[in-house]
């Protein structure tokens, strides 16, 4: 159910500290403009749908039906969301939703925590947000990182941001991390050449320090998760719960720490995805992951080849991969209650 790319010793003492521990799941939710480039995502058939990704997702997510908009339609595949719902409503996990940045206010059923952010603009303008927006939600998730380690023994920490894996890999260059060719995407061979286009339209903007740098070409859930993952390190774990982003997050998560000079407990947190993402021949989150440095990267093995739905073996041909916190979800179901491969699979296609 579980693999180890990176950092095998510190994944082990992690995992060794939070098995059988009952996490908190949080989903922090965020808009950049860059997701209605044409084709830049396939989370959402055409850019219109794309507005809509995240508060759809997060309603499900929330109540398992979708009342005021559908799951978007997506070139092929289904939402990763039906991952995560069907772990936190099976296992009953302490639930958080959180609105970093929405083009689109979430609905009323999702109970969003509203964080007075706001939706950033495209990558390639190298003006993404306010600079006090961005110091703002990074306040707003020191405080909410210090409450959700007080509700778990650790702390899942995920994204819903369409064009997300874009502004990871803009923050990841501009903090002198080379991501340049080992990015993911929701696409089956990943869009590396428009994604780098689009960057380097953004990057000749930068400045120096972190908060800059998220100012300049970031999304507004990036500052947000980067500030709850150092404040929950302090007190529980971290399941940083996706791939590309959420690497782009721990490396912002440092190089903040160190700019401020901020107590956190980087042992504490590790990297939770998908097999799809790990082993992506398109991408090369494993390379990535070691230019970062220092944080495990896991997996969970979850295989959709024998799913009676269409719609999930189209995982096993590229599509979809992660979102939502999918993979840091399985992780979580197999650490909490030891659930199965089978057991997973029965309860994801049951939500379908």
């Amino acid at each position: 159910m579980l693999k180890t790319y990176t950092q095998p010793e510190k994944a082990k003492a992690w995992l060794n500290t939070y098995r059988g521990k009952r996490p908190v799941f949080a989903c922090v939710l965020g808009f950049t403009a860059t997701g209605l480039i044409p084709n830049i995502s396939a989370a959402g058939a055409t850019p219109e749908d794309r507005k809509y990704t995240a508060i759809a997702d997060a309603e499900f997510l929330a109540t398992g039906k979708n009342i005021s908009f559908p799951l978007p339609p997506l070139v092929a595949g289904a939402s990763p969301v039906l991952i995560s719902r069907a772990v936190v409503a099976a296992q009953d996990l302490p639930l958080f939703i959180f609105n970093a940045g929405l083009a689109i206010a979430p609905t009323t059923q999702t109970k969003a925590i509203d964080l007075d952010g706001l939706p950033a603009k495209c990558v390639s303008t190298g003006k993404a947000l306010p600079l006090d927006t961005v110091l703002q939600l990074f306040v707003q998730g020191l405080v909410w990182g210090e409450k959700l380690a007080q509700a778990g023994a650790y702390v899942i920490l995920s994204e819903c941001v369409v064009g997300g894996t874009t502004t990871a890999l803009a923050v990841l260059t501009a903090l002198g991390i080379d991501a340049k060719d080992k990015i993911n995407s929701s696409h089956p061979t990943c869009n590396h050449a428009q994604k780098w286009q689009i960057v380097q339209s953004g990057l000749p903007h930068l400045t120096a320090t972190p908060l800059e740098i998220i100012a300049a070409v970031g999304d507004p859930m990036q500052i947000a998760v980067a500030g709850m993952a150092i404040a929950a390190s302090r007190h529980a774990g971290v399941l940083l719960a996706g791939g590309t982003q959420m690497l782009a997050v721990y490396a912002l998560a440092r190089a903040i720490a160190s700019a401020q000079n901020l107590v956190w407990n980087p042992d504490a947190i590790a990297i939770g995805t998908t097999r799809w993402v790990a082993e992506d021949p398109t991408g090369n989150t494993v390379d990535l992951a070691l230019a970062v440095g220092d944080v495990p990267l896991m997996a969970t093995q979850l295989s959709f080849a024998k799913s009676q739905f269409p719609q999930l073996r189209a995982y096993e041909q590229g599509f979809v991969k992660e979102g939502v916190g999918a993979g840091g979800a399985a992780i979580a179901a197999y650490l909490y209650q030891n659930w199965t491969e089978q057991k997973l699979l029965e309860a994801i296609e049951a939500q379908l």
